[in-house]
């Protein structure tokens, strides 16, 4: 894996640490950290496509063994978040791919192909990951945080980018779940019977369960918050969810593909 040059080290949404400094200052940094990253982004020979592949490997097989090397990368660049585009952009391009392969199955034309992908990546990944990633940050910082009185040597917080990469680690999976492999069942998963009903809001239930164990493995990691389970809560309602749809035969991938391709 290759060692990102002393030019790619800089934090994005500021240090961990948060020790004063005004709300302009934090934005500020935030702003600029952005920036840095967007331009990364154009620069594929600067990533690290070996690490990401490596993540993406055991997000699906082992992602505890994934957020023990976010420890080594606090530990070197005094941030949780990656400073690396490269597990976004891998990602955005699957994303593309897949949409890609959908088009050809339902037999949609330049515009079908350039809507599923836009709509994949635009709302699915990006937005609805902008939105968890900010409930999560927030919630996180309010009431999960262990107060910086009970012991912990600074009032640290998380990082609004380091939420952003979680969601990202979780999805992954939930891709190669919803968009492969939904993809490879789809002639069994459109069926109406009973066992192809059931397989497809399992498939469903599966892939978001596993997002929440992701989540919840990425904050639990961080060792400035406690009660972390909260984040395995959404379980709950996902079991219940697929017993209803189950039980009155609400088949989640016609569904969907009704939404995406008519």
């Amino acid at each position: 894996m290759r060692m990102a040059s002393a030019g790619n080290n800089l934090p994005l949404g500021g240090p961990a640490t948060n020790k004063g400094g005004g709300a302009g200052s934090g934005l500020g940094v935030f702003l600029s950290g952005a920036s840095e990253y967007a331009k990364r982004a154009m620069n594929v020979p600067q990533m690290d496509l070996d690490y990401t592949f490596w993540q993406m490997l055991y997000l699906c097989i082992g992602p505890s063994r994934v957020y023990r090397t976010t420890k080594y990368h606090k530990q070197t660049k005094n941030q949780w978040a990656r400073d690396d585009p490269a597990f976004v952009t891998v990602l955005t391009v699957f994303m593309g791919i897949s949409a890609l392969a959908y088009t050809v199955a339902f037999h949609n034309g330049g515009m079908g192909f350039l809507k599923g992908a836009l709509y994949a990546i635009c709302v699915d990944f990006l937005l609805m990951g902008v939105l968890i990633s900010s409930l999560t940050w927030w919630v996180s910082n309010t009431y999960l945080r262990v107060d910086a009185m009970s012991g912990m040597a600074n009032d640290q917080r998380v990082e609004w980018m380091y939420a952003f990469d979680v969601h990202c680690n979780s999805f992954f999976p939930l891709f190669m779940l919803l968009y492969v492999l939904q993809y490879m069942l789809l002639l069994v998963l459109l069926h109406d019977n009973r066992v192809c009903v059931l397989m497809s809001n399992l498939l469903y239930a599966l892939a978001l369960s596993y997002y929440c164990y992701i989540t919840f493995l990425g904050f639990d990691v961080l060792p400035f918050l406690q009660h972390t389970l909260v984040f395995l809560y959404p379980v709950a309602a996902i079991v219940v969810a697929f017993v209803l749809l189950t039980m009155f035969r609400v088949n989640l991938t016609q569904l969907i593909m009704r939404s995406y391709f008519g």
